[in-house]
């Protein structure tokens, strides 16, 4: 019998190749762009000789995003902050040029300060990679011995920047997807996932489906808060938009159960399944679907289950884009601050900061002491892969260890047998563009792996890109891979051994949010307001989960027992068919019992006995009803 820990280990595996192969909408059309920018960023760059072009083509990848939007934001972000830092290096450069131990002061400095914004404050996105290309600046500075050459340099050091994001503004201007288009493809891929598990039910739609439903809505919403930014669209047209999104979140849930009760007639799924796959034509031409007829079918419908969920279906159609009346009463949301509620309480937001620091600043002393320069990539290394916890910050070391090896392994084997064939400066922009194209197409995927992608193209460019024309020296390649070996032990002792902090932590916190979160569904008086909360719920299912996945990478001195996870991992198995009992049941007796158990539920959790209801146990306390459901 396969332990608990073995069988966490196997889903993880299996949900890591499944998004490695897994096909997004635009996912190839993002990783063609990526490619091109880094493409014509090293090419303005080997032309003009600038710093570090491989560093420079690089960045494209933290500056864009699938939308045009948002990937033109954060290029001009980057681009005004960078600035304004360097402008602040030119204040200084001529006092601590000539001072080693006063500019190895004010690296630290500048670190700490960035780290820490990016632990506690909305510039988290982009503090890392600006305080890694300050540090590394204030690093070449030191090596340049006239003033007026460090002057230039530090100009050299903004257009390190300022390249790939005139760029990346130009390309997405002229290319990028707008926020409502991606829109309007999640939509219609949703659906027809639908249609799919309605027509052919087989493993490949129900996993389509499961994947789609614990990813939810939360990416789209994003994107339409971009599209009204943009204001291309009209305010009518986004709030259909918007309803259409959390209506087609629905019909995932109405068609999964569906598709466990197993009993709805074959005449009716088909015909609802030519509905939805209607539907996701008319939003593919850039429409939304309204008035859309109910799906019936004379004579084959059951008593019970399958019954309430058609008419649930039915009701979900007519008002599929049609935005709700809004809540007289409904309090505005709170505006956050530029800090994190807990930015000067929680000392971990300084200890974060103290821990890359401690790391970058070892792994440039080592570097800098020793005369092997060579290396410099462990100094950029630390600031890419710390994260807020130690098992997050070991499973991206272990993702840049592997997207690392095999873009050396693909840089080398470039320099051995591709280089000596190249003879101008476009051949060479081939392999920029190759390496882009096969990192980008990682990257667009899921989260989990993306940054794998990043990994292997930064790799192949630090092997083949090492001047303004093709060169030779796998000297330089193997230099730089081992700096980023060095980086990534330097990081893991840190972590493990200073200030460690566990992701297990705030694995029950989220458990009892979840089961009140349901608890709340409960006690909603209207049908259809529970019908349109569980998959808002069902969502948060899925940060747990990974976070259970993580746990696995830390240490055994930091992760808790295998019981202790293996019990958390059976309750978040049960609540999706715990939250089925909301959606069948009307009577508000039962509905008010089974939120109640979700808050006695959430209270065993916040104590530390998560065994106190056993998961087999449907949310009334009776066992098999939705196991009966379940696959």
């Amino acid at each position: 019998m396969a332990s608990p820990a073995g069988d966490i280990a196997v889903r993880a595996l299996s949900s890591r190749w499944r998004e490695l192969i897994a096909s997004t909408p635009g996912r190839g059309e993002f990783a063609l762009r990526l490619a091109v920018i880094c493409a014509l960023t090293a090419w303005i760059g080997l032309t003009y000789r600038t710093l570090d072009v491989a560093l420079s083509a690089y960045v494209v990848f933290f500056m864009n995003k699938p939308d045009r939007t948002s990937s033109i934001l954060t290029s001009v972000a980057f681009t005004v902050l960078v600035g304004i830092l360097i402008g602040l290096l030119v204040l200084i450069a001529g006092v601590a040029m000539d001072l080693p131990p006063l500019r190895v002061a004010i690296m630290a400095a500048l670190s700490l300060l960035l780290l820490f914004l990016a632990s506690a404050s909305k510039l988290k996105p982009l503090a890392s990679t600006i305080a890694l290309i300050l540090v590394y600046a204030l690093d070449l500075l030191g090596k340049i011995p006239e003033g007026e050459l460090v002057t230039r340099a530090l100009l050299y050091v903004w257009l390190l920047v300022g390249i790939p994001a005139a760029l990346s503004v130009a390309v997405n201007l002229l290319w990028g997807p707008s926020p409502r288009r991606l829109v309007e493809r999640a939509i219609a891929l949703r659906l027809r996932a639908a249609q799919a598990l309605l027509a052919t039910p087989d493993a490949i739609s129900r996993q389509h489906v499961a994947d789609l439903r614990i990813e939810g809505d939360a990416e789209i919403q994003e994107h339409l808060r971009l599209a009204s930014l943009e204001q291309t669209s009209t305010r009518g047209d986004m709030a259909a938009l918007k309803q259409a999104s959390r209506s087609t979140e629905v019909l995932l849930l109405l068609v999964d159960q569906m598709d466990r009760a197993g009993d709805s007639s074959t005449p009716w799924r088909h015909a609802a399944a030519a509905t939805l796959g209607d539907m996701a034509t008319i939003v593919d031409r850039h429409l939304y679907p309204v008035e859309i007829e109910p799906v019936q079918i004379a004579g084959v419908l059951s008593p019970g289950t399958t019954s309430s969920l058609i008419h649930d279906f039915n009701a979900v159609l007519t008002r599929f884009a049609l935005p709700p009346e809004p809540a007289a009463d409904t309090p505005p949301q709170p505006k956050g601050g530029f800090f994190a509620a807990d930015a000067f309480s929680n000392p971990e937001h300084l200890q974060y900061a103290v821990k890359v620091t401690m790391a970058a600043m070892l792994c440039y002393l080592f570097y800098s002491l020793t005369d092997w320069q060579g290396i410099h990539t462990c100094l950029i290394t630390c600031y890419i892969v710390a994260l807020d916890t130690t098992g997050e910050t070991i499973e991206k070391l272990s993702l840049r260890m592997t997207g690392a090896l095999v873009g050396a392994a693909a840089g080398i084997a470039s320099i051995v047998w591709l280089t000596p064939a190249i003879e101008h400066i476009g051949g060479l922009l081939v392999l920029v563009f190759a390496g882009g194209l096969a990192g980008a197409w990682i990257a667009a995927g899921s989260p989990r792996i993306a940054y794998a992608g990043f990994q292997l193209t930064f790799a192949i460019y630090l092997c083949v890109i090492q001047g303004s024309s093709p060169a030779f020296d796998l000297t330089v390649a193997r230099d730089r891979i081992i700096g980023i070996l060095l980086g990534i032990a330097v990081v893991y002792a840190i972590f493990v051994s200073v200030w460690p902090v566990s992701i297990t932590r705030r694995i029950d916190p989220a458990l009892a949010a979840l089961l009140r979160q349901l608890a709340g569904i409960g006690r909603k008086s209207s049908h259809t307001e529970r019908l349109y909360a569980l998959p808002r719920a069902h969502a948060a299912i899925a940060r747990i989960d990974t976070d259970l996945e993580i746990a696995h990478y830390e240490p055994p001195s930091l992760r808790p027992s295998v019981d202790w996870l293996a019990r958390r991992q059976a309750l978040l198995d049960s609540v999706p068919r715990l939250e089925y009992s909301l959606l069948y049941s009307d009577s508000r007796s039962e509905l008010d019992s089974t939120a109640s158990r979700f808050d006695r539920m959430a209270d065993a959790i916040e104590s530390g006995r998560p065994d106190a209801f056993p998961p087999q146990a449907d949310a009334n306390g009776h066992g098999g009803q939705e196991q009966d459901l379940a696959h």
